[in-house]
Protein backbone atom coordinates (compact mmCIF):
# COMPACT_ATOMS: atom_id res chain seq x y z
CA UNK A 1 0.00 0.00 0.00
CA UNK A 2 1.75 3.08 -0.92
CA UNK A 3 2.05 5.82 2.15
CA UNK A 4 0.54 9.51 0.54
CA UNK A 5 2.03 12.71 2.61
CA UNK A 6 0.80 16.27 3.12
CA UNK A 7 2.73 17.15 0.22
CA UNK A 8 0.25 15.70 -2.59
CA UNK A 9 2.20 12.88 -3.80
CA UNK A 10 3.13 9.42 -2.95
CA UNK A 11 6.81 8.47 -1.40
CA UNK A 12 7.26 5.82 -4.99
CA UNK A 13 6.81 9.06 -7.05
CA UNK A 14 9.31 11.39 -6.07
CA UNK A 15 13.60 10.72 -6.27
CA UNK A 16 15.68 9.44 -4.09
CA UNK A 17 17.14 10.89 -2.09
CA UNK A 18 14.24 13.44 -1.87
CA UNK A 19 14.25 17.62 -1.19
CA UNK A 20 12.72 19.66 1.25
CA UNK A 21 9.89 20.63 -1.75
CA UNK A 22 8.99 16.66 -1.93
CA UNK A 23 8.65 15.44 2.05
CA UNK A 24 6.24 15.71 4.51
CA UNK A 25 6.97 19.16 6.28
CA UNK A 26 4.00 19.37 9.31
CA UNK A 27 2.28 16.53 11.92
CA UNK A 28 -0.38 18.62 12.59
CA UNK A 29 0.53 18.37 16.03
CA UNK A 30 0.61 22.01 17.87
CA UNK A 31 2.84 23.03 20.52
CA UNK A 32 2.13 22.13 24.09
CA UNK A 33 0.84 25.79 24.89
CA UNK A 34 0.82 29.36 24.52
CA UNK A 35 3.57 29.61 26.76
CA UNK A 36 5.67 27.49 24.79
CA UNK A 37 4.68 29.39 21.42
CA UNK A 38 5.80 32.54 23.12
CA UNK A 39 9.01 30.76 24.62
CA UNK A 40 10.01 29.19 20.67
CA UNK A 41 9.16 32.82 19.50
CA UNK A 42 11.56 35.01 22.22
CA UNK A 43 14.25 32.26 21.17
CA UNK A 44 13.69 32.31 17.71
CA UNK A 45 12.93 36.26 16.53
CA UNK A 46 15.82 37.68 18.58
CA UNK A 47 18.56 35.67 17.32
CA UNK A 48 17.16 36.41 13.92
CA UNK A 49 17.49 40.61 14.34
CA UNK A 50 20.78 39.80 15.92
CA UNK A 51 22.66 37.87 13.12
CA UNK A 52 20.75 39.83 10.70
CA UNK A 53 24.13 39.99 8.68
CA UNK A 54 24.84 36.75 9.36
CA UNK A 55 24.48 33.03 7.40
CA UNK A 56 22.56 31.50 8.91
CA UNK A 57 19.42 29.52 9.72
CA UNK A 58 17.28 29.27 13.46
CA UNK A 59 14.24 26.60 12.98
CA UNK A 60 11.00 26.14 15.08
CA UNK A 61 9.15 22.99 15.16
CA UNK A 62 10.17 21.87 11.94
CA UNK A 63 11.13 18.46 10.75
CA UNK A 64 14.57 17.31 10.73
CA UNK A 65 15.12 14.94 8.20
CA UNK A 66 18.62 12.76 8.75
CA UNK A 67 17.80 9.47 7.48
CA UNK A 68 15.94 7.88 4.88
CA UNK A 69 13.72 5.46 7.21
CA UNK A 70 11.86 8.40 8.51
CA UNK A 71 10.00 8.59 5.20
CA UNK A 72 8.40 5.39 6.33
CA UNK A 73 8.60 5.34 10.18
CA UNK A 74 8.30 8.72 10.68
CA UNK A 75 9.77 7.96 13.65
CA UNK A 76 10.82 11.63 14.80
CA UNK A 77 9.30 14.83 15.23
CA UNK A 78 11.34 17.97 14.70
CA UNK A 79 12.87 19.92 17.71
CA UNK A 80 11.67 23.43 19.05
CA UNK A 81 14.16 25.52 18.06
CA UNK A 82 17.54 24.80 16.50
CA UNK A 83 20.21 26.64 15.05
CA UNK A 84 22.39 25.85 12.53
CA UNK A 85 25.56 28.31 11.47
CA UNK A 86 27.51 28.80 7.58
CA UNK A 87 23.91 28.11 5.67
CA UNK A 88 22.24 30.53 3.30
CA UNK A 89 19.79 32.05 4.65
CA UNK A 90 16.78 31.22 2.56
CA UNK A 91 12.86 30.23 4.29
CA UNK A 92 12.85 26.07 4.61
CA UNK A 93 10.16 24.39 4.74
CA UNK A 94 11.69 21.47 6.83
CA UNK A 95 15.33 20.71 7.33
CA UNK A 96 16.80 17.86 5.18
CA UNK A 97 20.46 17.02 6.01
CA UNK A 98 21.34 14.97 2.87
CA UNK A 99 20.11 18.20 0.98
CA UNK A 100 22.03 21.11 3.32
CA UNK A 101 25.14 19.00 4.15
CA UNK A 102 24.83 19.18 7.88
CA UNK A 103 22.88 19.27 10.54
CA UNK A 104 21.91 21.42 13.85
CA UNK A 105 24.58 23.41 15.69
CA UNK A 106 22.33 23.58 19.03
CA UNK A 107 18.97 22.08 19.75
CA UNK A 108 16.39 23.36 22.21
CA UNK A 109 13.60 21.57 23.72
CA UNK A 110 10.84 22.80 25.36
CA UNK A 111 9.81 20.53 27.96
CA UNK A 112 6.76 19.49 28.99
CA UNK A 113 4.83 17.03 31.27
CA UNK A 114 3.90 14.84 28.13
CA UNK A 115 7.27 14.92 26.35
CA UNK A 116 10.10 15.14 29.01
CA UNK A 117 10.39 11.66 28.77
CA UNK A 118 10.99 11.88 25.18
CA UNK A 119 13.40 14.98 24.74
CA UNK A 120 15.75 13.43 28.03
CA UNK A 121 15.65 9.97 26.27
CA UNK A 122 14.65 8.82 22.91
CA UNK A 123 15.74 12.44 21.62
CA UNK A 124 19.02 13.27 23.35
CA UNK A 125 20.00 9.78 22.08
CA UNK A 126 19.29 10.61 18.72
CA UNK A 127 20.83 14.64 19.00
CA UNK A 128 23.64 12.77 20.34
CA UNK A 129 24.27 9.60 18.03
CA UNK A 130 22.90 10.29 14.84
CA UNK A 131 22.07 13.72 14.17
CA UNK A 132 25.86 14.75 16.19
CA UNK A 133 24.25 18.04 17.37
CA UNK A 134 27.32 19.78 19.03
CA UNK A 135 24.58 21.52 22.08
CA UNK A 136 21.86 20.35 23.13
CA UNK A 137 19.60 22.25 25.87
CA UNK A 138 16.15 21.73 27.17
CA UNK A 139 14.23 24.27 29.39
CA UNK A 140 10.54 24.22 30.80
CA UNK A 141 8.74 27.30 30.60
CA UNK A 142 6.72 26.78 33.55
CA UNK A 143 8.89 25.05 36.61
CA UNK A 144 12.15 26.85 34.97
CA UNK A 145 14.04 23.56 34.48
CA UNK A 146 16.87 24.15 32.59
CA UNK A 147 19.71 22.12 31.27
CA UNK A 148 22.41 22.00 28.85
CA UNK A 149 25.01 19.38 27.28
CA UNK A 150 28.11 19.13 24.84
CA UNK A 151 29.17 16.70 22.58
CA UNK A 152 32.75 15.72 23.77
CA UNK A 153 34.19 12.35 22.44
CA UNK A 154 30.59 11.45 20.57
CA UNK A 155 29.09 11.24 24.21
CA UNK A 156 26.97 14.45 26.05
CA UNK A 157 28.78 16.05 28.93
CA UNK A 158 26.96 18.35 30.89
CA UNK A 159 27.46 22.40 30.57
CA UNK A 160 28.11 23.75 33.78
CA UNK A 161 26.02 26.89 34.96
CA UNK A 162 28.26 30.37 34.96
CA UNK A 163 28.65 32.38 38.12
CA UNK A 164 25.40 34.29 36.97
CA UNK A 165 23.58 31.24 36.54
CA UNK A 166 23.63 30.92 32.55
CA UNK A 167 24.64 28.45 30.30
CA UNK A 168 27.06 29.19 27.72
CA UNK A 169 26.84 28.04 23.88
CA UNK A 170 30.70 27.99 23.07
CA UNK A 171 29.44 27.17 19.47
CA UNK A 172 27.11 30.33 19.08
CA UNK A 173 29.34 32.83 21.28
CA UNK A 174 26.06 33.43 23.48
CA UNK A 175 24.65 31.99 26.30
CA UNK A 176 20.96 31.10 27.59
CA UNK A 177 20.02 32.67 30.28
CA UNK A 178 16.29 32.93 32.62
CA UNK A 179 14.59 36.33 32.47
CA UNK A 180 11.60 36.92 34.40
CA UNK A 181 9.22 39.72 32.85
CA UNK A 182 6.29 40.20 30.20
CA UNK A 183 6.71 39.04 26.49
CA UNK A 184 3.82 38.78 24.75
CA UNK A 185 1.58 40.31 27.58
CA UNK A 186 2.61 37.18 29.62
CA UNK A 187 4.52 37.26 33.05
CA UNK A 188 6.90 34.84 33.49
CA UNK A 189 10.07 33.30 33.79
CA UNK A 190 11.43 33.10 30.00
CA UNK A 191 14.71 31.68 28.12
CA UNK A 192 16.19 33.94 26.44
CA UNK A 193 19.82 34.59 24.39
CA UNK A 194 22.38 37.26 25.72
CA UNK A 195 25.72 37.75 25.00
CA UNK A 196 28.77 36.56 27.14
CA UNK A 197 28.80 39.66 29.48
CA UNK A 198 25.29 39.07 30.07
CA UNK A 199 23.10 41.69 27.97
CA UNK A 200 20.24 40.51 26.34
CA UNK A 201 19.50 40.15 22.96
CA UNK A 202 16.69 42.66 22.36
CA UNK A 203 13.11 42.03 21.10
CA UNK A 204 11.58 43.86 18.18
CA UNK A 205 9.55 45.54 20.61
CA UNK A 206 12.49 46.25 23.24
CA UNK A 207 14.54 47.78 20.01
CA UNK A 208 11.76 49.56 19.20
CA UNK A 209 11.23 51.00 22.95
CA UNK A 210 15.31 51.56 22.96
CA UNK A 211 15.42 53.49 19.86
CA UNK A 212 12.22 55.92 21.33
CA UNK A 213 14.58 56.66 24.39
CA UNK A 214 17.19 57.55 22.16
CA UNK A 215 15.12 59.79 20.23
CA UNK A 216 13.87 61.21 23.37
CA UNK A 217 17.03 61.54 24.60
CA UNK A 218 18.21 63.46 21.60
CA UNK A 219 14.78 65.64 21.64
CA UNK A 220 15.51 66.81 24.95
CA UNK A 221 19.60 67.48 24.85
CA UNK A 222 18.17 69.29 21.37
CA UNK A 223 16.08 71.28 24.03
CA UNK A 224 18.79 72.08 26.64
CA UNK A 225 21.18 73.24 23.60
CA UNK A 226 18.36 75.15 22.72
CA UNK A 227 18.17 76.72 26.12
CA UNK A 228 21.35 77.49 26.95
CA UNK A 229 21.85 78.95 23.34
CA UNK A 230 18.95 81.07 24.53
CA UNK A 231 20.57 81.82 27.74
CA UNK A 232 24.26 82.79 26.60
CA UNK A 233 22.38 85.21 23.92
CA UNK A 234 19.98 86.67 26.78
CA UNK A 235 23.42 87.42 28.79
CA UNK A 236 25.10 88.57 25.73
CA UNK A 237 22.18 90.85 25.22
CA UNK A 238 22.14 92.23 29.12
CA UNK A 239 26.17 92.71 28.85
CA UNK A 240 25.69 94.57 25.79
CA UNK A 241 23.39 97.07 27.50
CA UNK A 242 25.30 97.30 30.04
CA UNK A 243 28.17 98.72 27.92
CA UNK A 244 25.95 101.05 26.09
CA UNK A 245 24.39 102.75 28.84
CA UNK A 246 28.35 103.11 30.56
CA UNK A 247 29.40 104.92 27.18
CA UNK A 248 26.36 107.17 27.52
CA UNK A 249 27.23 108.09 30.78
CA UNK A 250 31.06 108.13 30.60
CA UNK A 251 32.34 107.63 26.91
CA UNK A 252 34.33 105.53 25.72
CA UNK A 253 36.12 102.76 27.93
CA UNK A 254 40.54 103.49 27.70
CA UNK A 255 41.72 100.98 25.80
Amino acid sequence: MEETHNTGVTLDEVEIPPTEDELPYSDGIPMESERHVLQMYLLILPLRLFWKDREFFVGGNMFIYFSLKQLRHQDFRGPDVFVVLDVPKRERKSWVVWQEGKGPDVVIELLSESTAGIDKGEKMRVYQDQLKVTEYFWYDPFTGELAGFQLQGGVYVPIEPDVEGGLVSKRLGLKLVKWEGKYAGVEAVWLRWAKREGELLPTEEELAEQERQRAEQERQRAEQAEQLARQQKQRADELEALLARYRERFGEMPE
